[in-house]
């Protein structure tokens, strides 16, 4: 594929580790179904707080992959 055309989605990643591992997570989700992942960019981030503490991060980004000739 000389010149590529690529599709975006848009994917909320949670986890109550850290902002990275919720970026994970919604990658490696996406991965199980969705073919030639290419690149990320994250457009939001927020969390929840419970007694002062961040107790649960929320991820919003977008995901491009390539789509494919048939």
């Amino acid at each position: 594929m000389k010149d590529p055309v690529y599709k975006l989605i848009e994917l909320t990643g949670t986890s109550v580790t850290s902002m990275e591992d919720a970026v994970e997570k919604a990658i490696r989700r996406a991965n199980k179904t969705i073919k030639n992942l290419s690149w990320f960019q994250v457009v939001e981030t927020r969390g929840n707080i419970t007694k002062g503490k961040v107790h649960h991060w929320q991820v919003t980004i977008k995901v491009g992959f390539a789509v494919e000739d048939r």
